[in-house]
């Protein structure tokens, strides 16, 4: 499966963008998604996942209550809703696809990754 991510730029902190992961080639409702984030001179860390169906969801304690994933089956796409934006959220954001069951914040076990987009929050 292929994976474009999109969405990302520039916003004051306490605003919000809503990141986009279109897919393609495999069937794209089999698999559970995943977003992760890089922050420089920083690991990559999970973010936000779902599962195939949508029914599973689990976020990193950092984002709760201000992230929200969610996917659009019949759109091949995943999206990450984005509110209440801080400084410390600036990162290349990446979203990526994998064929565990259910939900996972491993990075390990995500085969297919986007290229990332870029996420500013000035303060």
């Amino acid at each position: 499966v292929q994976l474009q991510a999109s969405g990302g730029g520039l916003v004051q902190a306490g605003g919000s963008l809503r990141l986009s992961c279109a897919a393609s080639g495999r069937t794209f409702s089999s698999y559970a998604m995943g977003w992760f984030r890089q922050a420089p001179g920083k690991e990559r860390e999970f973010v936000a996942a779902i599962s195939w169906s949508g029914g599973m969801i689990y976020y990193a304690d950092s984002v709760k209550g201000r992230f929200t994933i969610s996917r659009d089956n019949a759109k091949n796409t995943v999206y990450l809703q984005m509110n209440s934006l801080k400084p410390e959220d600036t990162a290349v954001y990446y979203c990526a696809a994998s064929g565990r069951v259910g939900v996972t914040v491993e990075i390990y076990d995500y085969a297919y990754w986007g290229q990332g987009t870029l996420v500013t929050v000035s303060s």
